[in-house]
């Protein structure tokens, strides 16, 4: 599945993660991704917001990765599902990609499932994180 390195949650991220989780449940969305991120969230750290470390991703956050297995770097930020535009690089936190960032640091590589096999990927930069600059209402 993917690589189970120690990871950290704001917990006002995580108040909003599970509560999206629920609601999704009540109204029967189902979304193969739902359960993995629940137990991502789950399993990961909690911290208040302003002790989460710059290095951090966190929702709202814009970052680069590199698919190890080739030259390009890709940037988007993790949103809310009711956020999400493809075209503006805003990706649902329920997209594997973006729940296979959350908590991870710069530098972290990791594997994670995809329809097409297991995509290999470094966090290469954090372009903005919410928490870092004092918005800590995103």
């Amino acid at each position: 599945m993917k690589t189970r390195k120690k990871i950290l949650v704001t917990h006002f991220d995580y108040i909003r993660l599970k509560q999206m989780v629920s609601e999704y449940s009540k109204e029967n969305k189902t979304d193969a991704n739902l359960d993995d991120l629940l137990g991502e969230i789950e399993r990961a750290q909690k911290v208040d917001s302003n002790q989460i470390p710059p290095n951090v991703v966190t929702m709202n956050s814009k970052i680069e990765i590199k698919n190890l297995d080739e030259i390009d770097f890709q940037e988007f930020q993790l949103v809310f599902p009711e956020d999400a535009n493809t075209e503006g690089n805003q990706i649902s936190i329920l997209a594997p990609i973006a729940t296979a960032c959350l908590g991870y640091k710069v530098g972290d590589v990791i594997d994670w499932k995809v329809p097409r096999g297991v995509f290999q990927f470094q966090i290469t930069g954090i372009k903005y994180q919410p928490e870092a600059n004092g918005d800590y209402h995103l």
